[in-house]
């Protein structure tokens, strides 16, 4: 087999995996059975578990990205577009958490912690760095740094509310008050920066 495709079969049987179990819950041997595959054949494309999981995360979040992108409403005006976007943002992050990781792992385990903040780093640079390249950015003065300013606060906020949150439905909870009462305040700042 191509080595592309067996790495997009490690991908596939982890991504099943992660979802059906959560990370903390799924072994390599799980996803090395799942992919059809010897477990150090994952060791010869990933270095790790996190490895994966990261790779699994990259790439939703580069198409999410592209989606984020790619379905502008021309003619809105800054102070929605930006509370749509910041609110898209949230969303993948939610959906990271949920789908692929899983609460309880990411409540209990300062090594997932971790991981979660430098992955919301790397999303936040990617996603000011695809904002900046874009020809028809919007022409407001500083809108990057208004952006990176929403991205900073909002993904703060969504955080602690995963890492507090006694269940799945407290975070649902914190979301849904997050975009109703805290967002459009940081968007009204934004726009005065």
């Amino acid at each position: 087999m191509e080595p592309d495709k067996i790495k997009e079969s490690i991908k596939r049987a982890a991504q099943e995996l992660f979802r059906k179990f959560g990370y903390h819950k799924t072994s390599v041997n799980e996803i090395a059975k799942k992919a059809k595959i010897a477990k150090a054949t994952i060791y010869k494309y990933f270095n790790s578990k996190e490895d994966v999981l990261h790779s699994l995360l990259m790439d939703y979040i580069k198409l999410s990205v592209d989606d984020l992108i790619h379905h502008d409403t021309p003619g809105m005006d800054e102070e929605a577009h930006l509370n749509i976007l910041i609110m898209k943002t949230c969303r993948l992050s939610y959906t990271v958490c949920n789908e692929f990781i899983g609460w309880d792992f990411i409540r209990e385990s300062t090594n997932s912690q971790d991981f979660l903040k430098n992955l919301s780093n790397e999303l936040e640079e990617m996603l000011v760095s695809v904002f900046s390249q874009l020809p028809d950015l919007r022409k407001q003065e500083n809108y990057l740094q208004r952006l990176r300013f929403l991205i900073k606060c909002s993904k703060s906020i969504v955080f602690s509310f995963a890492f507090t949150s006694v269940s799945d439905s407290d975070v649902r909870k914190n979301f849904v008050s997050f975009q109703k009462e805290i967002l459009p305040y940081l968007v009204k700042a934004a726009i005065t920066i």
